[in-house]
């Protein structure tokens, strides 16, 4: 059991985390498996939440997605990291976990709705091109 470090908040179980965010890394490379990391479901405190968001950092790409709820969605620092945090219509995290992919599921969009969207750029350039004419 990890030991609680006094005063600090910390508890050991950041570098918990991080260690398994590491080994998941390794095993994305070798075999292409994602993985996710649900911290809202373990026993971290705010400082542990912190030092976490604080090691893994901020890489280059970041987007907000508004779909019942906000999510906020970065890559850490490290490529193939991803930290995504939901949150409810009270804008309170919701949850919070650690995707480690090429890009997380919520960024995808569904094969349905690029069907539908395909067709429409379709009839859209086709309306625009009959207008010139």
């Amino acid at each position: 059991m990890s030991e609680v470090l006094p005063y600090s908040g910390l508890t050991g179980m950041a570098d918990a985390v991080l260690s398994e965010v590491a080994a998941l890394a390794k095993l994305a490379c070798d075999t292409g498996e994602t993985a996710s990391i649900n911290l809202t479901a373990m026993p971290l405190t705010r400082q542990d939440r912190e030092a976490i968001e604080t090691r893994l950092g901020r890489g280059e790409v970041e987007a907000t997605v508004d779909a019942g709820g906000r999510c906020d969605v970065w890559e850490t620092a490290y490529a193939g990291v991803w930290f995504v945090r939901y949150r409810g219509l009270d804008d309170r995290v919701a949850t919070e976990a650690i995707e480690i992919c090429p890009s997380p599921l919520i960024l995808m969009s569904h094969p349905d709705d690029r069907r539908v969207a395909a067709t429409r750029l379709g009839e859209d350039l086709r309306a625009a091109a009959s207008a010139a004419a």
